[in-house]
């Protein structure tokens, strides 16, 4: 950026941009308590530990970095305390991890396992090489969230969950662990708006199946050699080009990958995705996946209830 361009984007669209999250926060009483809530979630996470588990049932995987870690501390801190320290994490770099934070992680969580992101680059290069497939690599590069298909599943096989790290369990996730267990069929949450942005026509069109309503990838199981590149390459090509980019691109995505399969939606009333503020404030429920409007319960009250 030129000198001046740094001077236009520090008078005119930095004040631009904090006006906007202070709207959305519903004033600037609020975003100062939201923000408040954020530091000390975060300076709360660097304390969290766990032992060294004694037995290992199964393995959920998580894309994480450096702006994210303090969430998906909470979030996987929340799961053990549930699950009796049986789960372990695999813990993806989104490409912001550096060797101090790594050290961290792994003395927070003993017996976890972290793939970095020079090790994920090796296989992306290889089996999705950018030339074959330029869709998917443009939007490892612009849109994080894609990785969650590319680098967990790339390269591998067997059943995964994948975890969001806006999160929080508490209590015991029967569902959820007798999926990973014995997984059978793609697994997740029941989101209460259909949240794909892209039409359902259009998505069918090209999937060639029905498209299941309100499926949410907060928690989402997926099978990795079912996932077909070919298929996302072209799909992200011609919903992008006919319907334009969205946020909502990998849960679209995720959607249309298995169409037509049987599938397993969790339980919503104990799944929680976009809790009010009663339920932030006293949870009842399993989990509770803070998206949207939801996010500032979270920081104001409910990793505190962890």
């Amino acid at each position: 950026m030129s000198f001046k361009g740094k001077i236009v984007y520090s008078i005119y669209y930095r004040p631009l941009s904090w006006l906007k999250q202070v709207r959305q926060c519903g004033g600037i009483v609020n975003f100062i308590l939201i923000e408040k809530g954020k530091k000390n979630m975060a300076k709360s996470a660097q304390k969290l530990h766990i032992k060294k588990p004694s037995k290992i049932d199964a393995n959920v995987y998580f894309l994480t970095g450096k702006k994210f870690w303090p969430l998906t501390a909470f979030c996987m801190y929340s799961l053990v305390k549930v699950c009796n320290n049986t789960i372990r994490p695999v813990f993806i770099d989104d490409g912001t991890l550096d060797k101090e934070l790594i050290k961290k992680i792994k003395t927070q969580f003993p017996d976890s396992i972290v793939k970095t992101k020079e090790q994920i680059e090796v296989l992306v290069n290889e089996l999705l090489p950018p030339l074959k497939y330029p869709h998917i690599n443009k939007k490892r590069t612009i849109y994080p969230h894609i990785k969650k298909l590319t680098d967990i599943h790339v390269g591998s096989t067997g059943w995964k969950m994948v975890l969001d790290s806006d999160m929080l369990f508490f209590k015991h996730p029967t569902q959820v662990i007798n999926w990973l267990k014995n997984p059978q069929q793609p697994f997740f949450l029941f989101d209460p708006i259909c949240s794909y942005h892209y039409s359902i026509n259009l998505m069918e069109q090209l999937s060639g199946h029905t498209i299941v309503p309100n499926l949410n990838v907060g928690a989402v199981g997926l099978k990795s050699e079912l996932i077909n590149w070919d298929k996302l390459e072209q799909w992200i090509g011609q919903l992008e080009g006919k319907e334009g980019t969205s946020y909502l691109l990998e849960q679209a995505l995720s959607a249309m990958l298995v169409a037509g399969q049987p599938i397993l939606v969790a339980d919503k009333m104990e799944y929680i995705v976009m809790p009010d503020k009663q339920e932030a404030t006293r949870p009842t429920a399993i989990l509770y996946h803070y998206v949207a409007t939801s996010k500032q319960w979270y920081y104001k009250q409910a990793w505190k209830k962890v």
